[in-house]
């Protein structure tokens, strides 16, 4: 890898008019209060919390709109976990957005994250200007959202660093907030005076009454150089460490995996503390412009949120999934399956998944967090995974277990291939519910249609694919004396899982 930034303010670039925009998704974090939906290895960016499409897709959309007035670059810049990756790719792909997709192997917040993907920009021979976006937002307005991405490309592409700034419509204790200076130009650009935490009730009401605070989007708009130059200047160590993870990555099929030791010595910060709330000081070496944002934005961060996003009825209530309402005022009911009855409650948010069920008053929901980590603590498997755990090649579903056994529902997607692979402690017997199965068994391979059965011995390699045009569905049943996941010896993984 080769990349060579300057960090000379004099070398900046100032280029008015209608540079290309590289869009960045920034899709790293976990959103534990959106729990039990939102998982550690399938966390709320890759769920349809909002619609038919996850807010990963959702956020890759928006770059449609956006291209009917900008030069877009067809090829979304990604930064994620390594656990994710095969998901991300797949719901870009989906949506019709091909990705350059970079592995963290452990998560470091948003200013590393930012870095490696600058430096991917500046690697790939130019130097756009990047709208930075997290993968777990939502906005209902795509059109006034491409406007205002518009208007900060100009900003960005004369060397500022620009942020959207959301005009609020209520004090709100959950959101970052930005004091506003003087309008810059006719543009309608202003001055970025300083950033603040999250602030009491008292204060987020002050800020809205004084309408010289607006909400901090974390949506950013600049230059890959500008970004490299700032935190060269106010955060060097994050620099250091990020271009030494970046230098040393190596390419994983279609992702590029940063340099795990390098990356883990990375300080852990964020975009805003590491470099935007220093672009007041005198001695920065590009100006902060802050951007109207206007478009039904939404950080998505908690259930009662996700509540005030979607249609009511006229008792206030929001149904997905499952869910009848009798007597009930300003309930949110979110059923994976089973149904819900919420029969006269009111402010109440009720959350079913297959291993897992939430009740909360809605003014409480930010509790959730708590609730995460004492099931954290306790070693509960429903912080970590859902029920259905999905794979590059499918998911399964364990549907029934217990001393010495497990049921698992297993779909391969056509194409699709499991590793090559052994058992030190279990056992298992397949059957084939839909579709054709290629077995491998030891030194044999056959082929199993519906209704067939095979039983795969303790210890024997074994592997099985889907050489068909649809689905294979199959019902596995597993027994041994232990059944846990990390039982898995890889001979041969297609995905390079070993």
């Amino acid at each position: 890898m080769n990349a060579t930034v300057t960090s000379s303010q004099n070398n900046m670039p100032k280029v008015q008019g209608s540079v290309p925009l590289q869009a960045v998704i920034l899709a790293g974090g976990s959103g534990t209060r959106l729990w039990p939906l939102s998982r550690e290895h399938f966390p709320k960016q890759l769920i349809a919390l909002l619609g038919e499409e996850s807010l990963l897709q959702a956020t890759a959309r928006r770059l449609d709109e956006l291209q009917m007035s900008r030069p877009v670059a067809g090829e979304v810049l990604v930064v994620c976990g390594e656990d994710h990756r095969f998901t991300t790719a797949e719901q870009l792909r989906r949506v019709g957005r091909s990705s350059r997709i970079v592995l963290e192997p452990i998560g470091r917040n948003t200013a590393p994250a930012l870095t490696v993907a600058a430096l991917g920009v500046v690697e790939g021979g130019g130097d756009a200007v990047m709208i930075v976006m997290p993968a777990d937002h939502a906005i209902v307005d795509v059109v006034a959202f491409a406007e205002a991405v518009s208007t900060a490309a100009n900003y960005a592409g004369a060397g500022d660093v620009v942020t959207l700034g959301v005009v609020p419509t209520r004090p709100d204790t959950g959101y970052g907030y930005i004091k506003v200076g003087a309008k810059l130009d006719e543009q309608g650009g202003h001055r970025l005076e300083r950033f603040v935490e999250k602030p009491n009730k008292d204060l987020a009401a002050a800020y809205v009454e004084s309408g010289q605070f607006w909400w901090n989007s974390g949506i950013f708009v600049l230059r890959a150089s500008t970004w490299l130059t700032l935190i060269e200047h106010f955060r060097p160590d994050i620099a250091v460490a990020s271009r030494r993870a970046f230098m040393s990555s190596e390419a994983d099929r279609d992702f590029l995996r940063l340099g795990s030791e390098a990356f883990i010595a990375c300080p852990s910060e964020s975009i805003d503390f590491a470099v935007m709330e220093h672009l007041a000081r005198a001695d920065s070496p590009a100006r902060g412009v802050v951007v109207p944002l206007c478009a039904g934005w939404s950080d998505v961060g908690s259930w009662d949120a996700i509540w005030d996003l979607l249609p009511k009825d006229a008792g206030g209530n929001v149904a997905r999934g499952r869910a009848m309402f009798d007597g009930a005022i300003n309930t949110f009911a979110h059923s994976e399956g089973r149904l819900i009855a919420c029969v006269g409650t009111e402010n109440l948010v009720v959350v079913e998944t297959p291993d897992a069920i939430l009740v909360a008053k809605t003014s409480e929901v930010q509790r959730v967090k708590n609730i995460v980590a004492r099931i954290k603590a306790d070693n509960g498997s429903e912080v970590e995974y859902h029920r259905k755990v999905y794979r590059p090649w499918g998911y399964y579903d364990s549907i029934d277990g217990g001393r010495g056994f497990q049921v698992k529902r297993i779909v391969v997607n056509p194409g699709g291939r499991l590793s090559l692979q052994m058992h030190h402690h279990r056992a298992e017997h397949w059957i084939v519910v839909s579709g054709t199965a290629l077995v491998t068994r030891g030194d044999e391979s056959f082929l199993l249609a519906e209704n067939e059965s095979t039983y795969i011995p303790l210890g024997q390699k074994h592997r099985l694919e889907n050489p068909g045009k649809v689905p294979l569905a199959m019902i596995e049943v597993q027994s041994g004396s232990y059944l846990g996941e990390d039982d898995i010896v890889r001979f041969d993984d297609s995905y390079g899982r070993i």
